[in-house]
């Protein structure tokens, strides 16, 4: 109540970051935590709903993969969606709140790819017309510090800036503890740069999936001569866009050197454009 708090106008972060420890300590924490949040962000007050929506944030940063796996599950999504949607609470939940939400949902498509719940929410989203286009993600937004209770922070994967972290924050040098925020958002900045990468791997490599698929398809028809006008230029649209991955293609690549799984999958997905390009032209010779 008092981290989201709506007569006040600034974030409580001490009250947050308790909330956290909180959810990190207890079993239940993270599935409580989540109840309580997608209640007070479906609050009909502006400043409440805000307040929760940066809690959910710092959880998210702080509270780890028990944390992550019950805010992946439809339970909770579906707490979000109603925010959105006009037949539950998107009727009069204030415009400020539903641009927030939808900044948050695409935000977790982008840092968490694998969690194929989150990004079935968001296509449906999309598809219904709720979300007419992806949000810009603020590049200058200031996160809180990681709480020192936090399990697999970002900081864990680095143990001499862990160790640095811990120095700075406990300083009471005013220049050491903005070093520590310095130091905070550089590598949750490098974290959600990772995680993009591999968002756009994802994405780009079942577009082109879905490309080929449909590439073939056509070209048998083509082959037999029984592509209809509007399939023509369907098929001559899938090329164009099939030409326009293959750069891509090729950028993803170079990005995913030191991973040899990453790079054996864009290496294969770009096999099969260059096969369908390839029998597309064929097929164009022998006619």
């Amino acid at each position: 109540d008092e981290a989201t708090d709506p007569s006040i106008s600034e974030e409580n972060w001490e009250c947050i970051q308790r909330f956290c420890e909180q959810v990190n300590a207890d079993m239940e924490g993270p599935l409580l935590a989540l109840r309580l949040l997608a209640h007070k962000i479906q609050s009909p007050q502006e400043g409440e709903a805000l307040h929760a929506l940066t809690v959910l944030e710092t959880c998210v940063n702080n509270c780890g993969d028990r944390f992550h796996s019950e805010m992946a599950k439809f339970r909770f999504l579906n707490e979000l969606i109603k925010v959105l949607s006009p037949k539950y609470y998107g009727i009069w939940s204030s415009e400020k709140v539903k641009s927030r939400v939808t900044e948050v949902i695409f935000s977790w498509t982008v840092w968490f790819p694998q969690e194929v719940k989150i990004q079935d929410a968001y296509q449906m989203l999309k598809k219904q017309g709720i979300v007419k286009e992806d949000p810009k993600l603020p590049e200058d937004k200031i996160l809180p510090p990681p709480s020192p209770r936090s399990q697999n922070s970002v900081f864990d994967t680095d143990e001499e800036k862990s160790k640095l972290l811990a120095k700075l924050l406990k300083s009471r040098n005013p220049e050491d503890l903005q070093a520590a925020n310095s130091l905070i958002q550089s590598v949750i900045k490098e974290e959600q740069e990772k995680s993009a990468q591999v968002s756009r791997r994802v994405k780009t490599i079942r577009e082109v999936s879905e490309n080929v698929r449909r590439v073939d398809e056509l070209l048998q028809n083509y082959g037999r001569q029984e592509l209809s006008p509007a399939d023509q230029e369907t098929l001559q649209a899938l090329l164009q866009r099939c030409e326009k991955l293959r750069p891509l293609l090729f950028r993803l690549a170079s990005e995913a050197v030191a991973d040899e799984e990453a790079l054996a999958e864009v290496l294969q997905a770009s096999d099969k454009l260059s096969g369908a390009l390839g029998q597309y032209r064929q097929l164009v010779a022998s006619q």
